[in-house]
Formats: C-alpha cells, structure tokens, sequence
C-alpha cells in the first residue's frame, strides 16, 4: 500500500535568500503604482519595505555601533530617505526634490540589496 503523501508540504528552508528576494520582489512592483501616483504616500511604504529588506538581510541601521562596519553607502542612504520618510508622515512640509531624492536612494538600496543580499 502507498503512503499518502497528499498533505506533505515542501520543507522550505525560511533562511533561503532566494525566498526573501522574491516576496521584496513583489512587494515592490505593488509600491510602484503608488510612487508614482502620489509619491507622497508612497515614499513611508518603501522606506518601511526597505528597512525590513536591511533587516532581513543583517544590517542594524538602528545601531550607531554595529551600522560603522556595514556598507556605508546603503546605510547612509537608507538613513537620509528615511529621514525625509519620517517628516512625511508627521505632516512636515517636504519639497518635491526631496521626495525624489529619498525614492531615488530607496530604489538604489533596493537594488543593491535586491543583487548582492549579504550573507
């Protein structure tokens, strides 16, 4: 007689960064329409992916200490757009060049972290 293997579900390794790249992935296309559409609302949505993608992927941008032996570029980057991220969503006045600039570092760190996940 056969085993029923018919609710065995694939042993997925959670670790594998293949799966995290995915998901980022399609969390990301979902943003686009709204950073282009209202860059405003969508700027806090993508710093919120992005610092999710730093933590998955091991950076601590949240400690002074740790973040000194980490890229500098992506940390510096991600730090600045969440900045502006942050004044959005308090309702500060946030110029247009801003906004762009802080999407345009988002997207770099995404990028970067989307190709070389360290690990």
């Amino acid at each position: 007689m056969a085993e029923d293997v018919s609710n065995l579900q694939p042993d997925i390794d959670a670790e594998d960064p293949g799966l995290d790249v995915h998901d980022w992935e399609a969390r990301y296309q979902q943003l686009l329409p709204d950073l282009e559409g209202d860059p405003y609302s969508g700027l806090p949505e993508l710093a919120d992916l992005t610092e999710e993608m730093l933590a998955d992927s091991g950076y601590a941008v949240d400690d002074p200490v740790v973040r000194e032996g980490q890229s500098p570029d992506v940390v510096r980057e991600y730090l600045a757009a969440r900045e502006v991220s942050d004044r959005v969503e308090r309702g500060e006045d946030v110029g247009p060049g801003d906004i762009a600039q802080a999407i345009l570092g988002l997207r770099a760190v995404y990028d970067e972290l989307a190709t070389n996940r360290p690990g």
